[in-house]
């Protein structure tokens, strides 16, 4: 199917609502595009499970819900799943599938001091993947990391309109920057989905400017690169979210939710 009233969803995926940073952009590109928004809220956080947790659940997930939701492609909307899940998801669904890795490339490119920080999760910023990215594109800087579970519910939090205090951004921060060379870092590297969605409490939390970047503009672009040709409803469509998990904190997310174009939720 080919034609303007093709109905084929893009399906983003993630443990959590991080992912609608991602989301946000590739709707921003092709705003036409019907979406499903898929959160994987009964295995939420990722960050702190381990890694053949996240490489036997995910495959599993996304089967389910490319049966139900028939997409024309999948974004893994999500840096954990995406560096330890990413190929065998692949090699077991017969579409494209998009993966999310941290911006290093493009925050060497950015940085005068040569110092950067890759803020994810525990599980993320330990991958050896991670390693190849610094070796390959930061030879020359120095990359600090630093995981922050804490950072990822504040995120979830924000989302659904709770107040959160400064001091928890300001201390995922100084995991960072109180490392040695860390008062180098001029560029974070936004290494979970989940931390564009509070770069401005970031950004007001740091102790000197400091410029963050992410992966999602490029992700965006990938999907219309990968879609070019393919036909889109003539009006943007009622989107969907859809949890593995569907409870109060869910239903909290909805004003959020709506937002992003995302007014039906569903249970999986």
């Amino acid at each position: 199917m080919t034609d303007a009233a093709d109905p084929r969803p893009l399906l983003f995926f993630d443990s959590g609502v991080g992912g609608l940073s991602v989301l946000a952009a590739a709707r921003a590109l092709m705003p036409m595009a019907p979406l499903v928004y898929a959160a994987d809220s009964a295995g939420f956080p990722y960050g702190t499970r381990s890694e053949a947790e996240i490489a036997a659940r995910v495959p599993a997930l996304l089967g389910r819900l490319a049966e139900r939701y028939r997409p024309r492609l999948i974004v893994i909307a999500c840096n954990t799943a995406s560096t330890i899940a990413l190929p065998v998801v692949r090699a077991a669904l017969d579409l494209p599938v998009v993966g999310t890795v941290p911006a290093i490339k493009p925050a060497a490119l950015l940085s005068r001091t040569r110092a950067i920080g890759v803020l994810g999760t525990e599980a993320t910023v330990r991958q050896p993947y991670v390693d190849r990215l610094a070796a390959e594109f930061a030879s020359d800087c120095l990359v600090l990391r630093h995981g922050s579970a804490d950072l990822v519910a504040a995120a979830e939090a924000r989302l659904r309109g709770e107040a959160v205090a400064p001091e928890r951004f300001a201390a995922a921060l100084a995991g960072l920057l109180d490392q040695p060379g860390g008062e180098r870092i001029d560029v974070v590297v936004n290494a979970c989905t989940h931390f564009p969605l509070v770069e401005a409490e970031l950004a007001a939390a740091a102790p000197r400017p400091i410029r963050f970047v992410d992966g999602s503009a490029g992700i965006a672009r990938r999907i219309a690169h990968l879609t070019a040709g393919q036909g889109w409803p003539a009006a943007a469509g009622e989107g969907t979210a859809v949890f593995t998990r569907l409870g109060a904190d869910e239903q909290a997310l909805a004003p959020a939710l709506a937002r992003h174009g995302l007014t039906r939720i569903e249970a999986l």
